[in-house]
C-alpha cells in the first residue's frame, strides 16, 4: 500500500500501486483547464478491481491503466464503459 494510514491521498497516484494514474480529471483540475476525456472514461474497470481501493481513496484517486491491464488481459479490459 502505497499511503501510510491516515495520510492525505494523492489524487494523481493509483491508490492499488502508487504510481501515476494519467487521470485526465485530475490534470484538468490542477491546471484549471476543462476535463475533455481520460483513458478511464473509455474502459470498464470490473467491480472486483474497484473494491480493492482501500475506503479512503475511494472516490478520491483512480486506479491506472496498468493495474487495469494485469487484472484485465486485453482485450477484455478496453470494453468500452458504455457496454458497447
Amino acid at each position: 500500500m502505497p499511503e501510510a494510514r491516515g495520510a492525505a491521498i494523492d489524487p494523481s497516484l493509483c491508490p492499488l500501486c502508487g504510481q501515476p494514474n494519467a487521470c485526465g480529471a485530475e490534470a484538468a483540475r490542477c491546471t484549471g483547464e476543462p476535463c475533455t476525456d481520460c483513458w478511464c472514461m473509455t474502459v470498464a474497470i470490473p467491480a472486483a478491481l474497484r473494491a480493492q481501493v482501500p475506503a479512503e481513496a475511494q472516490g478520491l484517486a483512480c486506479i491506472c491503466r496498468n493495474c487495469v491491464a494485469q487484472a484485465c488481459p486485453a482485450p477484455d479490459w478496453a470494453v468500452k464503459a458504455a457496454g458497447t
